[in-house]
């Protein structure tokens, strides 16, 4: 099916959690309790057959070892009817937007009609691994035939090995540039001399946006109550924002990933989250059928690689792509959401955009757009405020923006993040008018 002849694909509508921070409130849901909530909320929502659904897609990095795809054990738990298929896609933080992508591709293409597609993350969840050596030792203990080698074994055991591995930690740590994430918004930092104080201001300005919006009920529609284990207490808000933000209170906290000379704090990061988002994506004659007023629609996706070690600007490679298939500019853009990993990886991608020295190494002397309008961009706060839940931050930002693009009565908006590993993913959308 060439691209002329695709169909168009429809967002009818969305739901996400609370975001809150891993450890807190939503501790005791696990990855399966996060989607199965927002799957069955989506469905109660939207009103639709869950028999009509074609196809449930989850992207999830933190994939739970009792739910290896988890995308069908949610979709079972949520009532999805048994004979509805469903798999589980994993591209770090842009995993709930290559579910989108999935969603788009089995639409566009003619393969499906209606699908749910979700992000989840439960990164409270995080496993941590008893080291090599102490499997092996473990794995000849099994071996032993007498009580007699057993004990001779015991006193082999590696004690210096005993410590566990901390999974998040190792998910955290790019393998080839042998940089943790945090690292990486430090080299950035370096390179766009992007100073502490410009970092301390995002983040300020991200959770003052984030405490408007939850003030002025912005985000009421967009988030449902959830009620985890153990207490099963109503968890109604984000938790990881700070209404009473400012600069000194931001210029006290110490860096992390660079003690001596660093400018990365864990007040200009965003936080480790537990969250999921699903998403209802249909045909346009599906939704007719069905009776129902869409959100607007997924125009395209697209998405970049770049050296792992600078994996803050996927951003910039990603968006250019869509800029120039479809000829456009900021100028033809009315909302942004830019996910904000680090302040230095926002602001960086901010200054990317506008630098032709960048654009002459980078893009082969493209011309760079300018930066987005950040008065147009996180408007109700990023996710240094609302945090980062890597499996479903891309399906929120996609929300999100559609959401206020619906309140402004806006048409076009862009959601893109950053990847670690050194990639960029960014979706064009238009909200219905």
């Amino acid at each position: 099916m060439g691209i002329g002849s695709m169909r168009k694909v429809c967002i009818v509508d969305g739901v996400r959690t609370p975001f809150t921070k891993a450890g807190t409130t939503q501790a005791g849901a696990r990855a399966v309790d996060l989607g199965r909530y927002v799957v069955a909320e989506l469905v109660a929502r939207t009103r639709i057959d869950p028999n009509q659904v074609d196809e449930v897609v989850a992207g999830n990095v933190i994939q739970p070892g009792d739910a290896v795809n988890v995308a069908r054990v949610i979709a079972l738990r949520a009532g999805i009817p048994d004979r509805v298929p469903a798999y589980t896609v994993h591209r770090n933080c842009a995993s709930g937007i290559q579910a989108l992508a999935e969603a788009h591709m089995l639409v566009s293409g003619g393969r499906a009609e209606c699908v749910v597609a979700l992000g989840v993350e439960s990164m409270s969840d995080a496993p941590f691994y008893v080291r090599r050596e102490v499997r092996a030792w473990l794995t000849q203990m099994q071996r032993m035939k007498t009580a007699m080698d057993k004990l001779r074994h015991v006193t082999r055991f590696p004690l210096g090995k005993l410590s566990p591995e901390i999974g998040l930690m190792l998910g955290l740590t790019d393998p080839v540039s042998t940089l943790n994430m945090g690292q990486t918004a430090e080299k950035l930092a370096r390179e766009f001399a992007i100073s502490r104080t410009e970092q301390d201001q995002l983040a300020m300005e991200s959770n003052l946006r984030t405490a408007a919006a939850w003030d002025a009920g912005r985000l009421d529609g967009e988030v449902m109550p959830t009620f985890p284990a153990p207490k099963f207490e109503a968890v109604r808000r984000d938790n990881g924002f700070r209404a009473d933000s400012d600069l000194e209170k931001l210029g006290a906290l110490k860096p992390v990933f660079d003690r001596d000379n660093g400018t990365v704090t864990a007040g200009n990061s965003s936080q480790i989250t537990d969250g999921a988002c699903a998403i209802l994506v249909t045909s346009v004659d599906f939704a007719r059928k069905a009776g129902l007023t869409p959100l607007g629609t997924m125009v395209d996706f697209a998405f970049g690689g770049l050296d792992p070690s600078r994996m803050g600007l996927g951003p910039v490679f990603s968006t250019q792509r869509l800029f120039d298939k479809h000829k456009l500019g900021w100028d033809g853009i009315d909302l942004v959401e830019l996910n904000e990993a680090f302040a230095a990886q926002a602001i960086a991608c901010m200054r990317a955009f506008d630098s032709k020295g960048f654009y002459d190494r980078e893009m082969g002397g493209a011309a760079p757009p300018g930066a987005p309008d950040w008065e147009r961009t996180n408007v109700n706060g990023g996710a240094v405020a609302l945090g980062h839940p890597v499996g479903a931050s891309g399906a929120r930002i996609v929300l999100t923006v559609l959401n206020e693009l619906k309140r402004r009565g806006g048409r076009t908006g862009l959601a893109t993040l950053c990847i670690g590993g050194g990639q960029g993913a960014s979706v064009l959308v238009e909200a219905q008018p």
